[in-house]
């Protein structure tokens, strides 16, 4: 059922790789490094720990909290924007990521939700995450991520 006071985005993707190795790719920094374009992820990845993605350039982009670690199956991370004034006034948005086992390969769905209805921040992670993504699969069944996307 489609809630009409929430924007959300769901993004499914099938990856040719394992629960346990998708899992990492998603939990390591260093790893992360190279798909999220040289973003850094800081936290301790334990539940009720705050996180932050950082841009290269140091700035923050984003916080949060950690709600929910069911290794390697679901991550659920509390997310707010912090360098666009638009995004971050809007709150605190939710992101659930999803991974189960299908066949030889592994299903990943990220579903990013907020209670406010024409989000702007969905707006922008509808463009971000395709991309994210894309590279992070392009990563796990290469061994290369793609290059920055404009």
């Amino acid at each position: 059922m489609i809630d009409a006071a929430k924007s959300s985005f769901v993004y499914v993707t099938y990856i040719r790789t394992t629960p346990e190795k998708l899992w990492a790719a998603l939990t390591t920094p260093e790893f992360m490094k190279k798909y999220w374009f040289g973003m850094n992820f800081e936290t301790d990845w334990r539940v009720g720990s705050p996180w932050k993605l950082v841009f290269p350039d140091g700035r923050v982009a984003d916080t949060g909290e950690i709600v929910e670690i069911e290794k390697p199956k679901r991550l659920v991370l509390g997310w707010r924007n912090q360098f666009r004034p638009e995004l971050q006034e809007e709150g605190e948005a939710r992101c659930v990521m999803e991974i189960e086992p299908a066949g030889e390969v592994v299903k990943l769905t990220i579903i990013h939700e907020i209670d406010k209805p024409g989000s702007k921040l969905i707006g922008a992670v509808s463009v971000g995450w395709p991309k994210i993504l894309s590279s992070l699969k392009t990563l796990l069944e290469t061994g290369s991520a793609l290059p920055a996307i404009g």
